[in-house]
């Protein structure tokens, strides 16, 4: 929970109702992760982010993208087991600025890992991943027999 200066004239006075929607947010996926034996007790230093994620279906690949911004392409690593694409790294902190100093701290840093269920099965051993500008896309052919095929039909 995030500590504010009391301002006796300021915004402090007025009611807010999307002000703490991320402080709130967090508290329910605290709460699912608690449910679902998830690990909580992330200490400041240490606290999880979560990149958000597109899955687009083509008629012969998934495409994922995942926003990375600020991570280093060292910093991640992509694995894919039956039918969970995993993605893990790190985005580090830019600067270390003592808390004195510090007026607003709303950028994550630290570890993060995604694990995304497929929707069909693919080929793992043809997985593509490219990173540029900040964006990872893992593009994912899916298994032959799960594309359409088109049969033809005579006419007699």
């Amino acid at each position: 929970m995030a500590m504010e200066r009391w301002r006796p004239f300021g915004s402090a006075l007025r009611w807010e109702p999307v002000g703490h929607l991320g402080e709130i947010q967090a508290e329910v996926n605290r709460l699912f992760d608690s449910f679902f034996g998830r690990p909580t007790s992330v200490s400041m230093s240490e606290r999880m982010w979560m990149p958000v994620v597109d899955v687009q279906e083509t008629e012969n690949e998934l495409i994922v993208s995942c926003d990375l911004p600020g991570v280093r392409e060292k910093d991640v690593a992509v694995s894919i087991t039956g039918d969970v694409l995993t993605v893990k790294g790190e985005r580090k902190a830019q600067n270390e600025v003592g808390d004195e100093n510090l007026h607003r701290l709303e950028r994550w840093h630290g570890k993060f890992e995604r694990h995304i269920t497929l929707p069909v099965p693919v080929q793992a051993d043809q997985v593509k991943a490219t990173y540029r500008d900040g964006v990872l896309e893992i593009r994912l052919p899916k298994v032959e027999e799960i594309k359409p095929k088109e049969i033809k039909i005579d006419v007699v």
